[in-house]
């Protein structure tokens, strides 16, 4: 029997026990992951890792989609932003363009910004409301 890669095992353990915020944050850090390196496939002619990470990426986000909250308000507006990404995502796969996926990097690093401030915010409410809780 072998020994399971440690560092693979610590990534996996990372995603199994990460709150549902932290998992989003990795999703959104994961997109620029791969939009970056369909952005350098595309700079050395890589047309196959080009495909390969622009797909990963279009995953991620038809994930945001299936799983994004339909009752709150934000929702529909968020739809519409991740149904543009990953139109746009499919166009620059197609047309191997890094400024189509420059202008997408940029609307996920927003996306990615705002959730973690929202982490932020949430984690100081927590721990300011339990700490003002006790004499």
């Amino acid at each position: 029997m072998s020994l399971a890669n440690p560092y693979q095992a610590y990534q996996n353990n990372s995603v199994q026990t990460a709150p549902p915020g932290e998992l989003t944050l990795m999703l959104y850090n994961g997109c620029l992951k791969f939009i970056a390196a369909g952005k350098k496939a595309i700079a050395e002619g890589n047309a196959e890792a080009k495909n390969t990470n622009l797909l990963k990426a279009q995953r991620i986000i038809q994930e945001f989609m299936v799983t994004l909250d339909r009752n709150v308000a934000v929702s529909e507006n968020l739809m519409t932003m991740y149904d543009y990404m990953n139109r746009r995502l499919i166009e620059a796969n197609i047309k191997s363009s890094e400024e189509i996926l420059s202008e997408v990097e940029g609307l996920v690093s927003e996306l990615r910004d705002t959730w973690k401030e929202v982490i932020r915010i949430n984690r100081q409410m927590q721990h300011g409301a339990g700490a003002g809780g006790k004499v």
